[in-house]
């Protein structure tokens, strides 16, 4: 890393992180943590052809957590000043001073936390002047509006360069930090004809530029996909067997996480209460947490608590083999940390080795679900509806678009009716997956 690319290097981060714990340590505190962060970026946006927005960001940042025993309080500021860092310190324990006392509360577990960090090539930064990143967005946006004569107009295309650093440390003698990158390419365009206009978009994300897809093949799927949804009808309330395209199938995995995550656990708002050791899936269904993943969108050699992180096994043949943990949680629920604090890494529901298509001929009469609107999904109950748009297939073939429909079912049942999971995961963030087919869902229409 060159020190012109931040505008603190690592050491100097590192000091006040370390100048934050003495202070802390110096005004009585039993333990505390602190995180000291810096991020700069370059953001562009094209829209008709025309720059619509060019941003530059650099941002900072310092948070503090102190310990009087078991009580807790936090602060954070965005001034690196020596004087500023002491001041949100003091905060931290004037707050931990009035707050009540929490058997959980602490920091990590010394044995727990990591020894080495390997490089996992997450840091690849990317010289993209603003000339070439416009030049980019254009390109994009002018594949999307060619990719159909139907194309009538564009939300714009995107191109953006993100770069970050931290420093973790607290008093259990625990520092480091790493830093990352994360590049993305996005269109969104408009189909219309004289009855209706709708709307799709497609993007590209990676941690270094070469893994990107090409602008010219983000904007022709984001017209392709726009123009196809024209013509879209309503259904009659029906129960068929649904498929999750690639685009939106991980979202199973975020309400999967947010049930087996420690937070909704302890506070018994999870419909995955007591399940550890249980089929709650399919038997064919894997899933593993890949912290170690190279170039991984959520790949880290520590969590938030600087514990070391593993890969593991979540689900082995349909049966819940662990939960997410951070060391609160894991203490509210009498268990040992997972890593897991600040969430999943890597997570992976692995294939069942059919393509798109061979889903497509499995389903045979059925719906294939491209979108999902709002939110109503029932974490502590697992009921499931949401609005939804995409395409009615009849013999294995899209029959037509449909739109203003509502799929609803429970995530247990859901969840075990996992017919198969397709080859075409698209690895666009920290849960991974490729298409599912589920057995049957309740759509709600006309």
């Amino acid at each position: 890393m060159q020190s012109e690319e931040f505008g603190h290097r690592p050491e100097a981060l590192q000091d006040i992180v370390s100048r934050a714990l003495d202070h802390a340590r110096s005004r009585g505190a039993s333990a505390a943590e602190a995180e000291a962060s810096e991020g700069l970026g370059l953001s562009v946006v094209v829209r008709r052809g025309e720059v619509e927005t060019i941003e530059h960001n650099r941002d900072k940042g310092l948070g503090v957590t102190v310990y009087m025993g078991q009580r807790r309080g936090h602060a954070s500021t965005s001034d690196f000043a020596p004087e500023a860092v002491l001041r949100a310190v003091d905060a931290a324990l004037s707050i931990a001073r009035f707050t009540a006392e929490d058997t959980c509360a602490g920091l990590a577990d010394p044995a727990l936390l990591a020894r080495d960090v390997p490089d996992l090539d997450l840091y690849h930064p990317w010289a993209l002047p603003v000339e070439e990143a416009v030049d980019m967005a254009r390109r994009c946006e002018a594949q999307a509006l060619a990719a159909d004569p139907r194309i009538g107009n564009s939300e714009g295309a995107s191109v953006s360069t993100q770069r970050s650093h931290f420093i973790y440390g607290n008093t259990l003698g625990f520092l480091g930090g790493y830093p990352s990158t994360r590049q993305s390419i996005s269109c969104s365009v408009i189909a219309v004809d004289a009855e209706e206009m709708q709307r799709d978009d497609w993007y590209t994300t990676a941690r270094a530029a070469a893994d990107l897809d090409t602008p010219e093949n983000v904007g022709r799927f984001a017209g392709t996909r726009a123009a196809r949804r024209l013509g879209s009808r309503r259904l009659g309330t029906c129960r068929v067997p649904v498929l999750f395209e690639a685009t939106l199938a991980p979202s199973l995995l975020s309400h999967f996480v947010s049930a087996a995550s420690g937070g909704s656990l302890y506070r018994r708002a999870s419909f995955l209460l007591d399940s550890l050791g249980q089929t709650i899936f399919a038997p064919h269904v894997q899933i593993s947490d890949i912290a170690d993943l190279p170039r991984g969108l959520a790949s880290a050699p520590f969590d938030d608590e600087g514990v070391a992180t593993r890969t593991r096994e979540v689900v082995r043949d349909g049966v819940l083999e662990g939960y997410f943990l951070g060391s609160y949680s894991a203490r509210k629920l009498g268990m040992t940390t997972t890593g897991n604090a600040g969430g999943n890494h890597n997570l992976l529901m692995r294939s069942t080795g059919e393509d798109f298509e061979a889903l497509l001929s499995r389903l045979g009469t059925g719906l294939l679900v491209t979108e999902l609107l709002g939110m109503g999904v029932n974490n502590v109950t697992g009921d499931y509806s949401r609005g939804a748009a995409g395409f009615w297939v009849e013999g294995g073939e899209i029959a037509y678009p449909v739109q203003e429909i509502t799929v609803a079912g429970n995530l247990k049942d859901m969840f075990r009716g996992i017919l198969a999971v397709g080859t075409d995961a698209l690895p666009r963030g920290s849960r991974q997956c490729g298409s599912i087919l589920i057995d049957g869902m309740t759509i709600a229409g006309e």
